[in-house]
């Protein structure tokens, strides 16, 4: 009795294609390595961090230098300052949560250049990397997480 392997039910791609799909990918995610190498060496020219989540999560802690637009506020109107010459980068809680693809979606609609940085603030922390913490002055303690905070 001969088993297939199941990792092989669906062929490889061919070397051109998968190298196609995967710079594609590429051009689509920004690893927390190479953006926390940009924010050290303060090369960030062209590009803006995006938090895609809602305000209240975006005042507990954030990536350093990131400005708060929630993917279900994005309409023409509330982009419209944005420059349209840089590209996006749109981060979420984790792979888990979706906000930072639902903010890249919308933000490309709308014409503008996007990326997503991978695993989100959770991928960023756990690597040890710094975060902006209780932004809101208004507030005189964190304000409690959103049961869902996209």
């Amino acid at each position: 009795m001969t088993t297939e392997p199941r990792v092989l039910t669906f062929p490889a791609l061919d070397s051109t294609t998968a190298a196609a799909l995967l710079r594609a990918e590429l051009a689509l995610d920004v690893d927390p390595d190479d953006l926390v190498r940009d924010l050290d060496s303060g090369a960030q020219q062209g590009y803006v961090i995006v938090e895609t989540r809602a305000p209240e999560v975006f005042a507990t802690a954030r990536i350093p230098g990131a400005i708060n637009l929630p993917y279900r506020d994005m309409t023409p109107e509330s982009v419209s300052r944005l420059d349209r010459d840089l590209v996006y980068v749109c981060y979420c809680e984790s792979i888990h949560c979706n906000a930072a693809t639902k903010g890249a979606l919308k933000l490309a609609e709308l014409g503008f250049k996007v990326k997503r940085l991978s695993g989100g603030i959770t991928a960023w922390q756990a690597a040890g990397y710094p975060v902006d913490r209780n932004l809101l002055t208004s507030a005189p303690s964190p304000a409690p997480s959103p049961r869902c905070a996209c």
